[in-house]
């Protein structure tokens, strides 16, 4: 079992930043890749950005050149840095690990807010 738990959203401006940190526990050698999602009021969830275990980086078109996904395996964490953020980036984010073994694991999300 892998257990993963979000921090660092918060209600900013627009053209502001946040950053989000993803704290895995558990089962983390089971983890192949980690990733960011976000779900709007309305919408269904999507990829944010990804960070295989010794890969490159992958970013939804929307969020390129203004967030960043970087990874610290000695710490099992993996952060998300928002720049110039818009109001469109308003969601809850999820934290996401995808296993070797089995079934992928969820944060519980955490809220962003980005005001105009």
């Amino acid at each position: 079992q892998v257990q993963l738990v979000e921090s660092g959203g918060g209600l900013v401006q627009a053209g502001g930043s946040l950053r989000l940190s993803c704290a895995a526990s558990g089962g983390i050698f089971n983890i192949k890749a980690m990733a960011w999602y976000r779900q709007a009021p309305g919408k269904q969830r999507e990829l944010v950005a990804t960070i295989p275990r010794g890969g490159s980086t992958n970013y939804a078109d929307s969020v390129k050149g203004r967030f960043t996904i970087s990874r610290d395996y000695a710490k099992n964490t993996v952060t998300l840095q928002m720049n110039s953020l818009r109001p469109e980036d308003t969601a809850v984010y999820y934290c996401n690990a995808d296993a070797y073994v089995g079934h992928p694991y969820w944060g519980q999300g955490t809220q962003v807010t980005v005001s105009s």
